[in-house]
């Protein structure tokens, strides 16, 4: 082989390692398994409870360092917020130890491990949330099984 051929072969080889990584990245564009929630503050009932199994086959880590658990590669939920002056709490609620990964409508990730109630329940609070796009994904931690969960919304207290 010359060494032209070697060189486009290599960087061939890089690029496609490369691009490789970007396959297994969440994508909050694909549809929601498990469906969109439309909803303005002080919506009722408050929570806003969605039935959902959580995992998936993708490592959360490989967002940031500060994710965790294993999650889906489509959202679990879309929520379309109309933002007032109540804070928004998303929150998950599951027998097993679960995670949550949220994409705000900024396009900043915020991740969550054991931060809700019972101790291995996860919750993110936007004290002052924009309205926008949220993409929700509840992972289980540890491995990548899926599990009975809860996901729920609140502009008033976490499950």
């Amino acid at each position: 082989m010359s060494p032209i051929a070697r060189i486009i072969a290599a960087g061939a080889a890089l690029s496609a390692i490369a691009f490789a990584g970007v396959a297994v990245a969440q994508d909050y564009r694909l549809n929601p398994t498990y469906g969109v929630a439309t909803l303005s503050a002080g919506f009722t009932p408050d929570p806003y409870v969605v039935n959902v199994q959580s995992g998936g086959s993708i490592n959360a880590s490989s967002l940031s360092s500060s994710c965790r658990g294993f999650i889906a590669n489509a959202p679990d939920v879309r929520l379309n917020y109309t933002a007032g002056s109540y804070p928004l709490i998303i929150s998950a609620n599951s027998s097993t130890d679960t995670t949550l990964v949220v994409n705000a409508p900024d396009g900043t990730w915020y991740c969550s491990d054991d931060e809700g109630t019972n101790g291995m329940n996860p919750m993110v609070r936007f004290n002052q949330p924009r309205g926008g796009q949220y993409d929700i994904w509840i992972g289980t931690y540890g491995n990548a099984s899926l599990a009975p969960a809860q996901l729920h919304i609140s502009e008033l207290y976490s499950q």
